[in-house]
């Protein structure tokens, strides 16, 4: 373990970017626009600094205030870690470039509060990704909630009311978690990670902690979005700005996979051996029914982003279902389809917004002859959805992979019978994308269009597009030198009792 100053610069520096823009830049939005492209690049070089130094299962920790812990507030970020932010940076850094033109058009006037959000939001899950006290989880849990409602009001009045029901569930997800959060205070005294973990280890079970346990896993369940508490999420992405789409839908809900993640295996997992059965028999099931659902009403939508919405549910379900193995290769294909799916769901909705921008229109009728006059745009969307559907060498077939190995090595049949059907059911409804796209005739409106969008635009999505293809032909050396040593410390002993 090392102690370094970077944990605390991924947060540190947009948060500083979100205080800069309101107080230099209200009634600016280009100087809004650098401040926050400044700040959150800042905060991606130390995202790519602690990835640097966690290499081969090296730790990073930072005590705010020379406070040690368990009495003062940790961060502590590992190899899984330093992945995800670095997910978060990046993803972050380069939609920005994309919300510019975006924004501009659809926001007008209403710029700079915009990316003052926008900078605050990806401050928070930052600060959820490497955070190593429980309730600090829980304050940034809730400033990404906050933030993420103020982004998607934004888009009008239909997004109003989609934020109005995210907000609804949203609460009363943090109200599970900290319900469960007060039951493990009240059992072990303390609120840091590590401790509380050492502190779990010598007791034995009893009936609170299985109810902090309930009650942390609903709440972070809520939050992303796992089947079927997943009813804020189809209206906060359909109606959220376009600006502001990309950062939903690839980054909220992933982080909150991860932190769930975190709480369960990191801290929970030794110390709930007989009701791990339990546990994973409920969450496997939920994710099954997530894997198949969220495909199902993905095949009947109409709108592009609803569709994409559905897309997220069967994938976060996926996710869920390598938690649930409790398995280190389910947890590896978990861990690899967080950044599978948070990469290739942004270059989705990047492109959508593409052909929103030059098309006005967002349904799927009008991704019509769409590589035409957008063949690039075309290209990265295709790409994007190889990966979600699971075909090499895109990194989403590698994370796919890891999850079907870990399901037969559990000979958890039906979790694999779900994967491959929930890739099959993707095959459908991109194939309705992107048959028009290649196939459909351009009208006479379309075919007088110049090839594609602002390079703003069409940067962005590229960039997305082409990282699932290249971290496919680098996965090797992830899983080798991040996630293969972070998983080795792990505790994890079996599901005794899973069916």
């Amino acid at each position: 373990m090392t102690t370094s100053q970077l944990p605390a610069l991924l947060v540190l520096s947009p948060l500083l970017g979100s205080f800069f823009v309101v107080l230099l830049a209200l009634r600016s939005p280009g100087r809004a626009r650098t401040i926050s492209l400044v700040s959150v690049g800042l905060g991606l070089l130390a995202c790519l600094g602690t990835l640097a130094r966690t290499r081969d299962g090296n730790v990073l920790l930072y005590a705010f205030g020379s406070w040690a812990a368990p009495y003062g507030i940790e961060y502590r970020v590992d190899g899984l870690a330093a992945c995800v932010a670095t997910l978060v940076g990046g993803t972050a850094f380069v939609s920005l470039f994309f919300a510019a033109p975006t924004a501009a058009r659809e926001l007008r006037g209403r710029e700079a509060p915009f990316f003052a959000f926008l900078c605050l939001f990806v401050a928070a899950l930052e600060g959820m990704i490497v955070t190593g006290d429980l309730f600090n989880l829980y304050v940034f849990l809730e400033i990404t909630a906050l933030s993420a409602y103020t982004l998607v009001a934004a888009g009008g009045p239909r997004s109003v009311v989609a934020s109005f029901r995210y907000l609804v569930l949203g609460t009363l997800g943090a109200t599970f978690y900290l319900l469960g959060l007060a039951f493990l205070l009240a059992t072990t005294g303390t609120l840091n990670m590590a401790d509380m973990a050492e502190l779990l280890r010598q007791r034995a079970p009893d009936p609170a902690l299985a109810v902090a346990v309930t009650f942390v896993v609903a709440g972070l369940g809520l939050k992303m979005a796992l089947f079927p508490l997943h009813g804020w999420l189809p209206d906060a992405y359909t109606y959220a700005p376009s600006a502001s789409a990309p950062f939903l839908a690839a980054l909220t809900t992933k982080v909150a996979a991860f932190a769930l993640f975190r709480v369960l295996f990191g801290v929970l997992w030794p110390a709930i051996e007989p009701y791990r059965g339990t546990l994973t028999f409920a969450l496997g099931w939920l994710a099954v029914a997530g894997v198949l659902g969220g495909s199902v009403m993905a095949l009947v939508q109409h709108k592009t982003r609803r569709l994409l919405a559905y897309s997220s549910v069967s994938h976060l379900g996926m996710i869920a279902m390598g938690l649930a193995l409790a398995n280190p290769l389910g947890l590896a294909g978990a861990l690899l389809h967080i950044l599978a799916h948070g990469l290739g769901k942004g270059g989705l909705f990047l492109a959508t917004g593409a052909v929103e921008f030059r098309r006005e229109g967002g349904r799927v009728e009008d991704f019509r002859s769409a590589s035409h006059d957008l063949p690039l745009t075309t290209t990265s969307f295709t790409l994007c959805a190889l990966s979600l559907v699971g075909l090499p060498p895109t990194l989403g077939f590698f994370s796919k992979w890891y999850l079907l190995l870990g399901a037969l090595e559990a000979r958890r049949y039906s979790f694999a019978v779900a994967l491959l059907a929930g890739s099959l059911l993707g095959i459908w409804y991109f194939f309705r994308v992107l048959e028009g796209a290649y196939f459909g005739k351009p009208t006479p409106e379309v075919a007088k269009l110049r090839p594609e969008v602002p390079l703003s635009i069409l940067l962005p999505t590229l960039l997305l597009a082409a990282s699932v293809l290249v971290l496919g032909f680098l996965v090797r050396p992830l899983m080798d030198h991040w996630i293969v040593p972070s998983l080795g410390a792990l505790r994890l002993g079996t599901a005794a009792g899973a069916p």
